[in-house]
């Protein structure tokens, strides 16, 4: 069942989304970043404030009352920003992140919101070859990646982000 996450799920999606992304549990799925990054992807605070903010919406997906998948929208002028796609890493490859995507289309289209556009390391060419096949496309933009003390940088390869859309109105 995918809805809409609120502030009392602050402390299962910290815990599932620093889970897929980094440290040495992030490696039983094929997304994680543990080797390009160390650090965590994201705190309690941040996803509070993240969730108060009503330009922004966490889904999130739950199976047996747990949190085991969760994508952030941004509404941004006319388009929505999807960000944080995340699938605990036991059950990637299952089908959770394609239906989030396609619940993110209907969130979009109801909002009368013509894209979706995303970011991605670019670095990630399994990662960006699913999302092509899921339809989103190469802008050909591409922004710098923010260094800081969450994101610490621990590839020889320098890190920037593509910029990834799919029109959907």
């Amino acid at each position: 069942m995918i809805t809409k996450a609120t502030v009392e799920d602050v402390s299962s999606l910290n815990t599932l989304i620093n889970s897929a992304y980094r440290g040495e549990s992030s490696k039983k799925g094929w997304t994680t970043e543990a080797n390009l990054l160390e650090g965590l992807r994201t705190t309690e605070q941040e996803l509070t404030e993240t969730i108060q903010n009503t330009k922004n919406t966490i889904l999130k997906f739950t199976e047996n009352n747990q949190i085991i998948g969760c994508v952030l929208l941004m509404e941004k002028e006319q388009q929505l920003y999807l960000g944080m796609l995340t699938v605990s890493p036991e059950l990637q490859n299952s089908g959770v992140g394609k239906k989030l995507l396609q619940q993110a289309e209907i969130y979009a289209l109801a909002l009368g919101l013509p894209k979706i556009v995303m970011t991605v390391i670019s670095v990630r060419e399994e990662l960006i070859a699913w999302y092509k096949r899921n339809g989103y496309v190469d802008t050909g933009a591409r922004e710098p990646f923010p260094a800081s003390d969450v994101h610490i940088p621990i590839s020889n390869q320098p890190l920037e982000f593509i910029v990834l859309e799919k029109r959907i109105g």
